[in-house]
């Protein structure tokens, strides 16, 4: 019996996008199982926790019409380097999106770094589809930020947690503005 194909699809998902969605679910069919790995990545100041970002995508993931499919995806957190956290799950191949021409210089200089660092895992690259390819978490956390309508860009699920944490950041900045110096 072969062994089972393990794909890992990295990212911040900060927030999960419907872009990060149709990766998921194209990836998905391309492996037996599919990790969905969702960065620690501090550095980047996200603007949900790693243990939130990985609930939200887990969420988004339990929500997909075909079940079979959902079935066969995991989300978990890694806060090593990409391809010992692939190797730790048995993943030979590591998805990652492109939305443009400006995304692949990056990923193709990675995608080499990678090679050397083990050759026996593979890097793949999913274009976007066409209806997502503008879009982007930075993007939408902006546009959130300032009263736009992310809902085209994200589940309502999503939108309700950019909500709820816009409210908190309102309320935490007007904390801070009240209290007397």
């Amino acid at each position: 019996m072969s062994q089972p194909r393990i794909g890992v699809y990295p990212g911040t998902f900060d927030p999960v996008t419907n872009g990060h969605l149709d990766v998921i679910v194209r990836a998905a069919a391309l492996v037996d199982r599919l990790i969905v790995g969702v960065a620690k990545n501090d550095g980047k100041g996200p603007l949900f926790k790693t243990d939130e970002r990985v609930a939200m995508v887990a969420d988004e993931i339990a929500h997909l019409p075909d079940r079979a499919l959902a079935a066969r995806i995991e989300v978990r957190s890694f806060d090593v380097l990409l391809m010992n956290f692939a190797v730790s799950v048995g993943a030979r191949l590591i998805i990652r999106g492109l939305r443009a021409v400006s995304d692949f210089e990056y990923e193709f200089q990675m995608a080499g770094m990678n090679s050397h660092l083990n050759p026996d895992v593979e890097t793949v690259f999913l274009m976007s589809s066409d209806r997502h390819q503008f879009i982007s978490s930075r993007f939408v956390k902006e546009i959130g930020w300032l009263g736009g309508d992310v809902g085209h860009f994200v589940s309502p699920r999503v939108v309700d947690r950019l909500k709820a944490r816009f409210a908190e950041q309102d309320h935490a900045a007007a904390q801070v503005v009240a209290t007397p110096g």
